[in-house]
């Protein structure tokens, strides 16, 4: 009867444990769960690969990319209303407060990209204050608002840290170092890697409009603003790819005995297909571009019925000066010479790498005026200009 008796009160012990233990683990389930973020949706990023926006209630998540070899390493940024609460596992120095109020711009594109969405005003720093063409920062920095910070590599961290912006927007690169912004980024100044020049085709260099949109909660204007560049340029890319003729082109001018070319991954030659050529290197892939020597571009020169972005050359006299063999290509002697300098301001700051870059359609539209006049005969060009 005790033996009996004792079994019973163990079963009885043994069912309480195990509705403890279960009513335990429902607590720590519901707990768990009530800390997982809630996504709410992505962005649609349709050519870009080097960045991605995911929405989760209460703040944004951007990842940047690095493209470094087979594994895409990520930098991660949240993109916070001010007020709201940081979710776990982030560092100081990767939280965004937004709308951006104040920024410092690294580069061109950085520019171009608060210009299309409207903030240009925001910028407060500029790595160089000579290489800009933006109207409304150009205003400003004669206004005495906007501070030069230095070139990424040598920017003055004890201004930027007074200064106290929302963001510092630097270049990515695939061999870049996060760790060289720790002092930045430990002082409360995010620093975000932008690495849009490693895009492979003109639409994917622009899509990076949409990073700046949701940096200022503008996504619904820049998206509608991007939509129109989008379709512009896909209907003037089925003219140039439906050319009957597609000419030969070469591009650039060699730098100290190197012939920088760009090769099939690049968005230069995505331009080229879109506007109807015949290019010798579309095939080969690569890093962008070919360092090449004179003496392998310049068959291919001789021949071809067009050069173009030729560099820092305003004249045909300019280019013989360089090299009296160039007066030898076909292009230079039938008057072929078309440049990407026409938007040089007195600073000397070229707005093809400005605002050039978020309008891709009108610099297709150039390259097709240029290598077929006929098929677009209302058209004047914006960054182009023939060499005399």
């Amino acid at each position: 009867m005790k033996i009996k008796n004792l079994s019973s009160l163990t079963g009885l012990f043994s069912c309480f444990l195990m509705f403890t233990m279960l009513a335990a683990s429902c607590r720590q389930a519901g707990s768990v769960k009530k800390d997982i973020p809630v996504k709410t949706g992505s962005a649609d990023i349709r050519y870009a690969k080097g960045f991605n926006i995911d929405y989760y209630e209460g703040y944004k998540l951007v990842s940047i990319y690095s493209f470094a070899g087979k594994k895409k390493d990520t930098v991660q940024y949240v993109l916070l209303e001010k007020g709201a609460k940081a979710p776990e596992g982030f560092k100081k120095g990767q939280l965004i407060y937004i709308p951006l109020q104040s920024m410092v711009a690294m580069s061109s594109m950085h520019v171009a990209l608060a210009d299309f969405a409207g903030v240009a005003d925001r910028i407060t720093g500029l790595g160089s204050l000579q290489y800009v063409s933006s109207p409304t920062v150009r205003k400003n920095i004669k206004a005495g608002k906007v501070k030069e910070v230095g070139l990424d590599g040598t920017m003055n961290d004890e201004v930027l840290i007074s200064m106290k912006p929302g963001l510092v927007m630097v270049m990515g690169s695939p061999d870049a170092k996060y760790s060289k912004y720790e002092t930045l980024s430990g002082a409360g100044v995010p620093v975000m890697l932008n690495s849009e020049w490693l895009e492979t085709s003109p639409l994917a260099r622009a899509e990076w409009v949409k990073l700046m949109a949701a940096l200022v909660n503008r996504e619904k204007q820049v998206t509608e603003k991007f939509n129109a560049v989008e379709k512009e340029y896909q209907r003037l890319a089925e003219i140039g790819r439906n050319a009957k003729v597609k000419p030969s082109v070469i591009s650039g001018m060699p730098y100290k005995g190197i012939w920088h070319v760009p090769d099939g991954d690049s968005y230069m030659v995505s331009f080229f297909k879109d506007a109807g050529t015949t290019y010798k290197w579309s095939d080969v892939h690569g890093e962008g571009s070919l360092a090449l020597n004179f003496e392998t571009v310049a068959p291919e020169a001789l021949k071809a019925d067009f050069w173009v972005n030729i560099g820092y050359v305003d004249s045909k006299k300019d280019i013989r000066a360089t090299d009296v063999r160039y007066a030898d290509f076909k292009p230079f002697k039938n008057g072929n010479l078309f440049n990407n300098n026409k938007k040089v301001n007195d600073l000397g700051s070229n707005d093809y790498w400005e605002s050039g870059a978020v309008n891709p359609q009108l610099v297709l539209a150039d390259l097709i005026k240029v290598l077929h006049p006929e098929l677009l005969p209302g058209h004047q060009l914006v960054y182009y200009k023939q060499l005399n």
